[in-house]
């Protein structure tokens, strides 16, 4: 908040910057592999997905999948040219890659590292559940087994390993502990705790990573890195991802416009917003190159944004109601954005590469309708005044630039 305003908002809200003792949390982009598992996006070209990449470069993002290359050649070619184009633009995102946890699927993974000649890190996922295990009529012991063999080879081709437990949120405590003990016994460099159905809520969110980083304490690793991955099936995603970095988790998984499985992902949009407005986001990376990263994906996958959605929706900082509109109005007419961008705002749309807009309808009062006259370069005279205001007390619908310049136009 800028110097001598601190008094103007009067702010409930815990935050103010990086918990004492902790680093600021890392985030890692799924949009191009978890995302892509939507039933209803379409998956974008090669070329889109390199356009996505640098969308998500310029966003300030740290990490991203690019893809998993067991799936077939196809995602192989595609994983390639990603990692060649961080490779070739000396891009600063870290790539990774998903594979099952067996053989077959991180061998590709090791081609490309060794193809392409950067870091990637092995995502290698394995269902951990109850559940799941009843379905697949799998035991823990089978678990464990096949975790040991994937393990193994990236020990023996030095590839960075990330063991990924699947529904982890519900799974019992003991899976839990065995498995992520021997991946931290087996040298993997960080571990991912999965809401993968949307089970969790913040207060078990907050139990199960305290757990899983006291399963590293136990195991003399106390500073491993641990990822939360959390999906929307009941909403909580986004709470629940702050409340993983609460409760120690290093790096939060998301996706542009929560596109995913089912409900979807947590929306990465939305989590850089919030980390942004807890001052848990780095003032040196600012975030205005989220409209272009959210426009990329949604163009590309040809996802929708709903007019409602938060900061980037076409509405998010919009209003035509009167009385909202008059003091936003106030506000610019003495000049001060700040000021505007604030009163009737709980995001600062400058802080991400936006500014308040005035609508003209049938929720609005004069004061609507000569900001847009005086905008729009036309005298704001009481006859043109009352003829675009009656004109939009009678609409159903705030009015279009072009309707209510054709009405600043008419005479008589």
């Amino acid at each position: 908040m800028q110097n001598g305003r601190s008094h103007l908002i009067h702010d409930w809200n815990q935050g103010g910057g990086v918990p004492p003792g902790r680093k600021r949390p890392l985030v890692n982009d799924e949009s191009l592999r978890d995302g892509l598992q939507s039933p209803s996006v379409r998956h974008p070209t090669p070329d889109e997905m390199v356009e996505i990449l640098l969308a998500v470069e310029a966003t300030g993002i740290d990490a991203c999948n690019i893809g998993l290359p067991g799936a077939g050649p196809h995602v192989v070619a595609t994983a390639k040219r990603l990692a060649e184009e961080i490779r070739d633009r000396k891009l600063k995102v870290k790539p990774n890659c998903a594979a099952r946890t067996v053989v077959a699927d991180i061998e590709p993974i090791r081609r490309i590292i060794d193809e392409v000649g950067i870091p990637i890190e092995v995502a290698m996922f394995i269902g951990s559940s109850p559940i799941r295990l009843e379905v697949e009529g799998w035991d823990v012991d089978r678990l464990l087994k096949t975790s040991e063999v994937a393990l193994q080879y990236c020990l023996d081709h030095k590839l960075p390993a990330m063991y990924v437990t699947e529904d982890t949120t519900r799974a019992d405590p003991e899976t839990v502990r065995r498995l992520y003990g021997l991946a931290l016994d087996m040298g993997a460099q960080r571990l991912v705790v999965c809401d993968t159905c949307g089970h969790a809520t913040p207060d078990g969110v907050r139990r199960l990573v305290q757990f899983v980083r006291q399963v590293a304490v136990d195991h003399k690793q106390p500073n491993v890195q641990i990822d939360w991955h959390g999906h929307n099936d009941r909403g909580l995603a986004l709470i629940n991802s702050l409340a993983a970095y609460e409760a120690g988790a290093d790096r939060l998984h998301a996706t542009a416009l929560g596109i995913g499985e089912r409900a979807g992902n947590c929306a990465m949009d939305q989590l850089l917003v919030n980390l942004r407005l807890l001052g848990w986001w780095p003032e040196d990376r600012p975030l205005t190159a989220l409209r272009d990263y959210v426009a990329k994906v949604a163009e590309a996958c040809r996802t929708p944004v709903p007019f409602n959605y938060p900061v980037v929706g076409h509405d998010a900082f919009e209003t035509g109601t009167g009385v909202h509109a008059a003091a936003v109005i106030k506000a610019l007419k003495r000049g001060d954005r700040w000021l505007a961008n604030r009163v009737y705002s709980g995001v600062p749309a400058d802080d991400f590469g936006y500014e308040q807009r005035i609508a003209v309808g049938p929720m609005s009062g004069k004061s609507n309708v000569i900001w847009w006259l005086e905008r729009h370069g036309f005298a704001a005279d009481d006859d043109r005044v009352n003829r675009l205001f009656a004109a939009a007390k009678n609409a159903d619908r705030v009015l279009t630039d072009a309707e209510l310049r054709t009405l600043a136009t008419t005479t008589g």
